[in-house]
């Protein structure tokens, strides 16, 4: 099972070659862990009704972060 983080992040002017999200990663407003991607989707869709996103200041970001052991 893999799991899901659903990240708020600020919008940053692109400076010189453009956006490196390894060397530079924009600034994190709030950061959700999810268990499934449909919840994640979900989040996400929260987080996309904010007027700071619908406005583009802020961006939506739904990254996999690994695959979770089933137990059973």
């Amino acid at each position: 099972m893999t799991r899901f983080l659903v990240v708020l992040t600020d919008v940053r002017p692109v400076e010189g070659a453009g956006r490196d999200e390894r060397t530079c990663p924009e600034r994190r407003r709030q950061v959700v862990g999810a268990t499934s991607r449909e919840a994640a989707d979900r989040i996400a869709g929260a987080f996309m009704a904010l007027g700071m996103v619908r406005a583009g200041r802020q961006r939506v970001k739904v990254i996999a972060i690994g695959r979770r052991h089933a137990r059973g």
